[in-house]
């Protein structure tokens, strides 16, 4: 299982990132703390100090066109926010 899916860098979790040190990351759904823990650990070789995780259910979205209404479900997935040690830092754009 491939714990990790994708980074969030969006405006609000830089700012996040500038005061506490916390950095987000879209995860697989059924991945545990302590798996995510060490996939962090194991990637960034980064000290991390807390996962906080949050599940988002997919929404139902429909649309009107000519053919009619067209009814469809967004997916769900898994957010984790990780928190490093003091003086910890990733960098997502070194592979740039």
């Amino acid at each position: 299982m491939d714990v990790l899916i994708k980074p969030l860098v969006t405006e609000k979790m830089t700012a996040v990132t500038e005061k506490l040190n916390r950095y987000g990351f879209i995860v697989d759904r059924r991945a545990t703390k302590n798996q995510i823990k060490s996939a962090i650990e194991n990637m960034y070789d980064v000290d991390v100090e807390a996962v906080n995780t949050m599940n988002y259910a997919g929404k139902t979205r429909s649309r009107f066109t000519k053919s009619g209404i067209q009814k469809g479900k967004t997916n769900s997935f898994k957010k984790a926010i990780i928190t490093l040690a003091e003086g910890q830092t990733i960098d997502f754009y070194s592979n740039i």
